[in-house]
Order: structure tokens, then sequence, then C-alpha cells
């Protein structure tokens, strides 16, 4: 027999088994059985699954539902361990079906919940670009028919075939592992709030709170166990409340004013929903990176570089933009050089928000303050006080505005360049003092860091010319200097409101910029929207006004 042949046999056994009335469910994109009953973005990928198979059911045989079907059932059924929400895959509605089945109603529910889970485990259920934020991860992509198909259907161990999805660094690791935690604890905390109080609430204050406030400091791991615990507000309670604070982003100084009393009665739900958004951010990352990256955490101002296990080899305070007008843009880049004493090149709106009113009270102002103004070429007009010509010419934008370098240039004596299309970058600061806030969102969208010679000691580290000496005599020398990297760093912006540490500590931040209310109000429009397309990578439906 020719091959023609063998290929028409196949065919047609194939369509033998195939299940009346599959094609037409799978064709509408439709299925009123589901939570979410739209998978018209997952449509070409269940076309080409069942396709595969001749269009037979996959989850039942000899009209009996398959031991597969049940095993994958029951990962649905724990996807809140992932950080995922079981009734995105009808973890309530499974009972139901298997009592009384459709099969081909359910063959095709399961095969969509099973496409969804495995897509948004190793993607996550958003788009980040959604936002505008640039993380590109479509090389991520795979072909889930594939993967359901020749992995899934016939696993000795599903879970196992789930967890090679996810993403494999340990700090989603240690996330996943806070979030087992905090689930536990908020299944039995009572959720019993504070005993209301005058605040401030001082050490040594009496407070009648004192038992409620011991114990919760005891199941979240700042007072430890079988501590004695003091009639009054003082000695472990009060340690116990510096360490409570120190995780919450506020000043660890002891006192229960009106932020670390509503920090302490936040529900442990609400810890647990902020670790979750923390794990879907961590699939908007790439999955592998050519060396390990720099990462800044924009909630936590802070700024972390990892080594080649992925641990902290460097860590520091970060200063990023202002919350309510120029908040620091969410994105991964490379980083491909630095530069010693840099220029200021001041932004036109910066210039005209504040240089230009300040110069219409004091024409000396620029000169005070080490400023020049520059022509397109670089080529300095005047160094001092302006007149009515050069005010004109930087109302016009004809004319730009740069500060020299120096000691007392607002990017400090260092700044790092990973190119990007905001602009934005690393630099130092002669405004040090503003490290010692516990809120940090000041700067215009750059990012202010605190030990610029460290970071560039870190930097550098492929260069071995370039020696603690060496870089600390560039940074106080006479000219700029650029320095090109032999090999790009990866710099990951990142937004998380909840981090785990790797001392085991989990900390958790204000949503400053309002990014983990955005995602919530998405989360509410369900599927399809504003998910990656499972099918082409690219990004689904935007939500709906």
């Amino acid at each position: 027999m020719n091959a023609l042949g063998q290929i028409f046999l196949c065919a047609s056994a194939a369509a033998a088994f195939a299940s009346p009335g599959l094609r037409d469910v799978v064709a509408s994109g439709w299925l009123d059985d589901l939570r979410w009953p739209d998978f018209s973005d997952l449509q070409p990928s269940a076309d080409s699954f069942y396709q595969a198979g001749g269009y037979a059911l996959a989850w039942s045989h000899e009209g009996k539902i398959a031991p597969q079907a049940f095993a994958v059932i029951e990962v649905l059924k724990e996807a809140d361990s992932r950080g995922l929400d079981p009734e995105d895959y009808d973890a309530s509605r499974w009972g139901a079906r298997i009592s009384n089945p459709d099969l081909v109603r359910f063959d095709v529910a399961l095969t969509v919940s099973v496409m969804r889970y495995a897509s948004d485990l190793h993607l996550g259920k958003f788009n980040p670009g959604i936002y505008h934020f640039d993380f590109d991860i479509r090389h991520e992509h795979y072909e889930l028919a594939e993967l359901i198909r020749k992995r899934v259907l016939n696993a000795p161990d599903v879970g196992a075939v789930f967890r090679e999805l996810e993403p494999p660094f340990p700090g989603y690791q240690r996330t996943q592992a806070a979030l087992q935690r905090y689930l536990a604890l908020s299944r039995q905390d009572p959720t019993e709030p504070l005993p209301s109080a005058k605040l401030p609430i001082d050490p040594g204050a009496s407070y009648a709170g004192i038992g409620r406030l011991a114990e919760l400091l005891t199941e979240l791991g700042d007072l430890p166990p079988g501590a004695t615990v003091p009639a009054t507000y003082s000695g472990p309670l009060v340690e116990a409340v510096k360490r409570f604070q120190l995780r919450h982003g506020l000043t660890a100084d002891g006192r229960i004013g009106k932020s670390t009393f509503a920090q302490l009665n936040t529900p442990l739900s609400k810890r647990v929903h902020q670790l979750q958004l923390t794990l879907e951010r961590w699939r908007w990352v790439p999955h592998e990176f050519a060396r390990p990256p720099i990462i800044v955490n924009i909630p936590e101002f802070e700024l972390r570089a990892l080594n080649e296990n992925y641990s902290t080899e460097l860590e520091m305070k970060v200063v990023v933009g202002q919350a309510y007008r120029r908040k620091t843009p969410v994105l991964s880049a490379q980083m491909r050089y630095l530069i010693f004493r840099p220029y200021w090149e001041v932004p036109e709106s910066i210039m005209r928000a504040e240089l230009l009113p300040k110069l219409a009270h004091d024409p000396g102002y620029l000169a005070a303050n080490g400023y020049q103004v520059v022509t397109a070429q670089d080529r300095v007009i005047s160094g001092g006080a302006i007149d009515e010509n050069v005010l004109a010419g930087l109302k016009s934008g004809k004319l730009s505005v740069r500060q020299v370098p120096g000691p007392k240039n607002s990017l400090g004596l260092v700044k790092f360049i990973f190119p990007n299309e905001y602009n934005v970058y690393l630099h130092a600061t002669p405004a040090t003092q503003l490290f010692w806030q516990s809120r940090r969102d000041f700067s215009h969208g750059c990012i202010r860091v605190e030990k610029p010679e460290l970071l560039a000691e870190w930097v550098l580290r492929d260069l071995p010319e370039w020696t603690p000496a060496e870089i600390v005599q560039a940074m106080h020398g006479e000219h700029p200097l650029q320095v090109d990297l032999p090999r790009p760093i990866p710099v990951l912006i990142v937004y998380a409101t909840a981090v785990a540490l790797e001392t085991g500590e989990v900390r958790f931040f204000d949503d400053i910029y309002g990014f983990d209310a955005q995602l919530d109000a998405l989360a509410a429009k369900g599927y399809p929207c504003c998910r990656w397309n499972p099918t082409s990578g690219e990004r689904g439906p935007r939500p709906r006004e």
C-alpha cells in the first residue's frame, strides 16, 4: 500500500472514533458550562488538540471519565497553592460534571481549563504590555495543544509536568513557600482586629490589646514563641513591633502610630493576595538570563544584584519616581555602560515645569547651580546669567540646559545606562538624606542608588583594571568618562508589594502606584481579557471601557 493509501486509512480510522458534536463545540469558541465561557483565544489550540486525536474524546474512554482526568482536576482544584484562583479553572464545578456527565461538554471544559492553567502558570494571567510594562516573553511561548496531548494526557505525575512550566528562580520558589504559610495563617487566624486605642502607643504605655497584639506578632514570627508577655507595651513586644515595622516598609521606631496600627489590622487574606500578585509578576520575567540580573523593586525602594546562584550579592536602598506625577517604569533592559562624572541633560519637561519659573524670578539661578545653556550640538551659549534672547531660545526648544559634572550634579558622580524607551537609568545623588526616609518616591522617574561606588565595583567586576581605587579616582576626576561593559547586565525594574527574602522573612509594602488595584480590576473581567494569546504569543483583547 502506498503512502497516500496509508494516510487515507489513518484518517478514516480516526474519523471512526470522532465524537458527534465535539467539533461544533470547539469551533464555536464558547461553552456555557465554564465560569468564563468565552474561549475564543484558545479555540485554535483546542482545535489543534482535537484534530491530532481525530476529534475523539480525550478525557474519557468507553463512556467513562478516564483516571487522568481526575488527576488533572485535582491539580486545578489546588491552583491556589501556585498563587492562582481555582475558580478560573472551574474548581467548584467539576463535582456536578462528574456526577452527571455530558462527556462532550465535560471534555471541552477540561481541555480549556487545563490550557488556561498551563498558560497562566507559565506566562502569567495578564500580559504586562497592557500597562506598557516592558517585558517581552514571547520567546517563552509554546504549543499548548502539543503540551497537553503529548505530556499531560499520559503523564504518571501530572503535577510534575505543570511544575516544569513555572519560573525556575529561587525568589519565585521562596514566594510560593511564603504563600503556603500565609494561606495557612489566614485560615487559622480569627482576623480579630486589635482593640482601638488613642494613638500613638509609645513604649511603656498601657494598652488593652496587649494579649491580641502578642498573639498576632507570634503568629507572624515577629515575637518569638514562648516569649514572656509584659503587662504593658514594653520589652519584647516593642522589639517585635520594630521587626514588624521593618517588614512592612515603616520606620522601625517601636511606636504604634496610625500607619503601624493600620498594618497590624490588615487582614491576612490581603497578605495572601499580595503574594499571589508577586507570583504573577515573577511569571512575566524571562525564564532565562545570559547572566544574573540587577533587580530594582519599586514599592520596596530596594536594589539587589544577584550572583550566579541567583542569591543576593549586593543590596542597597533606592529612590524611585514620584507616585502621583513621575512614576518609574516597569521594564527589562540590558546595562551596557556607565559614565563617571556625567553631565545632567535636563529633560525639557523639567526645564519647563521647574527651571523656567525659577529663571523668571532669578536670571542667575543657572549659574549659581552649575547649569549651562547649550545648543543642539552641545555648544555652550551661557554659563552665567541669561538674557532675553537665551530665555527665548529655551522657551522655543532651540536651546537646552545641562548641569556640569561634579559633587553637586543631580546625577552624582556616576550613572549606569541600560538603554530603554523611557530614558530611565540608575545614578548617584548628592541628596543622600532621602535614603533615611522609609518611603522614597521622590525622583522624576530615574532611580537614585544609595551606594554608587559599590554598585560600580559590582558592574565592573569583569574588568580587573577597575579596582575600587580606580573607581573612586574616576568619580573624582576632571572629566566625564564612559566605560563600556564587555558583557551586558540584565536589569529588571519590577513592582512587587510582597517579597520573600533568603532569610525566610516576608516583607510587604504599600501599593504606591496603584498597580495591584489595576490587576484586580482586570481579574474581575475574566477570560480572555488582557491575557497573552496562547496561540500566537501576542497580547489578548484589551479591557472593555
